[in-house]
């Protein structure tokens, strides 16, 4: 907790974003140098006035060691760009949150998650859609993310958690601040079968510009995301915005063309969004139908030193095997053979002739020294 410390210092002040994070990495090298800078310091490094005006503040009345023992004390785990175990998909966004406050735990299986969405002012209709898709992806393995909310997004953790699967709710306050507080119960339930996390400072209230960051963490976590009901103006329709600047896959499920709930999903339909009839639609889409098998042999058969180099060599651009021979200098048998347990392991896929591509992205946006 030594050099974390000053990333949980600096997530509290007002105004320093990731973009100033990165800015003062580069500038001083570490961020307890920039916490120990003096003013004419964190100047020369680009800092505003508004900026310094806060970090000033903040530097003079925040105890970083008593923050580290209220975390302690409340069972919360602070990940940061450099945690290991920061999720590589949230790594590899535009802008990842800095530091995340974690309580419940992350999982391996959690590479394979989706997120499922939607209106607070959820229907009948939308609550069923919602339990069948998100009990039906936890059957089948994968990770069921939501916010939390109200309406859709409490049903998807109920349904996923019900169906003995894995779901993460992602918070627009503090993971101690649990709202609506009338989730709290719900919050137990996911604490022993997933996780919560957050960008945001213990103690953070749920204030309404807290929430499209919120989104966008949503959708960064997941493969794909699923709006099962929304309104023209829904929140939700955030998460798809954000899902397909992240290069994410958007599901829609369609509604009643008189009912203003559906109005935001038949229109992201028409928009383009892949229309869901039924669970099977997202699993074949996203290449999970065999997320159970594949965490099973990655279990049974971890990577290897020659699966690890031909991870380096690609990406989410198709490369022909025989190209992958010549920039790795192993044998054709050998890269064929290797591919084709990594396709099993859900690591690669095969998306036309013989080439390849990552089926899920593992590389870090940002390297800190």
């Amino acid at each position: 907790m030594s050099e974390v410390k000053y990333w949980i210092g600096f997530n509290i002040v007002r105004g320093i974003g990731p973009a100033r994070f990165q800015t003062l990495l580069d500038h001083f090298g570490d961020l307890r140098s920039a916490w120990e800078a003096t003013a004419d310091q964190l100047r020369a490094a680009g800092l505003d006035g508004r900026a310094l005006k806060e970090l000033l503040g903040t530097r003079q009345k925040l105890d970083l060691d008593v923050e580290v023992a209220r975390l302690e004390k409340a069972g919360v785990r602070v990940l940061t760009w450099q945690s290991p175990d920061y999720p590589d998909r949230l790594r590899n966004i535009y802008h990842p949150p800095p530091v995340l406050y974690l309580r419940g735990s992350l999982a391996p299986a959690d590479e394979w998650a989706v997120a499922v969405v939607g209106t607070r002012r959820a229907t009948v209709y939308g609550k069923e859609a919602t339990r069948h898709i998100a009990g039906e992806l936890a059957r089948a393995g994968v990770t069921v993310i939501s916010g939390l909310a109200r309406g859709i997004d409490t049903a998807a953790h109920q349904a996923a958690l019900d169906a003995g699967g894995r779901t993460i709710a992602v918070l627009g306050s503090g993971v101690d601040v649990v709202y609506p507080a009338e989730n709290r119960r719900l919050v137990q339930r996911i604490l022993g079968q997933g996780a919560v996390l957050s960008e945001y400072a213990l103690g953070r209230p749920p204030e309404a510009g807290n929430f499209p960051p919120r989104n966008r963490v949503i959708s960064g976590l997941s493969l794909g995301v699923v709006v099962v009901e929304a309104g023209e103006r829904s929140g939700a329709l955030i998460t798809a915005d954000y899902a397909a600047e992240q290069g994410r896959d958007v599901f829609a499920v369609p509604g009643n063309m008189f009912n203003r709930a559906s109005r935001g999903c038949n229109r992201l339909i028409q928009q383009g969004a892949k229309l869901v009839l039924s669970v099977e639609d997202i699993l074949e889409e996203l290449n999970l139908t065999m997320v159970a098998q594949q965490l099973e042999l990655q279990a049974v058969v971890p990577e290897n030193e020659t699966e690890s180099l031909v991870l380096n060599f690609l990406s989410s651009q198709p490369l022909h095997v025989d190209e992958l021979v010549r920039q790795t200098g192993l044998p054709t048998s050998e890269v064929s053979s290797t591919l084709a347990l990594m396709e099993l392991k859900g690591m690669v896929r095969q998306v036309s002739g013989m080439n390849y591509v990552l089926a899920r992205e593992s590389r870090p946006a940002y390297v800190v020294d």
